[in-house]
């Protein structure tokens, strides 16, 4: 049976590939045989895994709008997600921006064969420029060079920080950026120091 959801759901991810923008578009998927085909690749993780593998009411409103949600929809998700972010108690949101920077230049974590002991990354790197000397870094998010001097390194900016990388669908419905704090992967002492690491002055990112 596992086998068999492996290959259906390969099957049809091939499909949409191949089919190309236009005609995915008119595609229409049933949600119960993707999630089943999903739950077969993953059969092999541990029984804590697999509440992880079904999608919460963003994540499916999302996947059914092919992360292109009509407007009704989309500020249902910002809406539901903005009560959904825990704001620091003592209402700061900077840290130290050197841990904030290993952190950011971090992939560790996500795997269910990981350390649990070891400090997991924000993985960053893997999708925006953090550095002027950087060699290489990841397109897929805009580059965060200066990020902190554009904004004046203003309070409200750096709490507006630290809302998106806590939960990145309260701000962009559907981004594919994922919710670093609401899902539990960073605490809120590491997304203060991503904080720091956008807006102190000494950061590599203000150079």
């Amino acid at each position: 049976m596992r086998t068999t959801l492996k290959a259906a759901g390969i099957a049809a991810l091939g499909a949409l590939v191949l089919a190309g923008p236009a005609r995915a578009q008119s595609t229409k998927v049933d949600p119960a045989v993707v999630e089943a085909a999903v739950k077969g690749m993953f059969g092999h993780a541990p029984a804590e895994w697999q509440e992880r593998i079904v999608q919460d009411e963003t994540q499916k409103a999302c996947s059914l709008n092919r992360n292109q949600p009509p407007a009704d929809i989309a500020n249902a998700i910002t809406a539901r997600e903005t009560k959904n972010v825990v704001l620091p108690a003592d209402g700061k949101f900077l840290g130290d921006w050197k841990s904030g920077e290993k952190i950011a230049q971090s992939g560790y974590g996500g795997r269910h064969t990981d350390d649990p002991k070891r400090e997991l990354g924000g993985n960053c790197y893997a999708c925006h420029q953090l550095s002027k000397t950087e060699l290489s870094f990841g397109t897929m998010g805009p580059s965060l060079l200066e990020y902190g001097k554009i904004r004046k390194y203003a309070l409200e900016d750096a709490k507006a920080a630290y809302i998106k990388i806590y939960n990145a669908q309260a701000v962009f419905p559907c981004s594919n950026m994922p919710r670093l704090g609401h899902n539990k992967h960073l605490n809120e002492q590491q997304i203060k120091d991503l904080v720091a690491l956008l807006f102190d002055p000494e950061s590599p990112v203000n150079k």
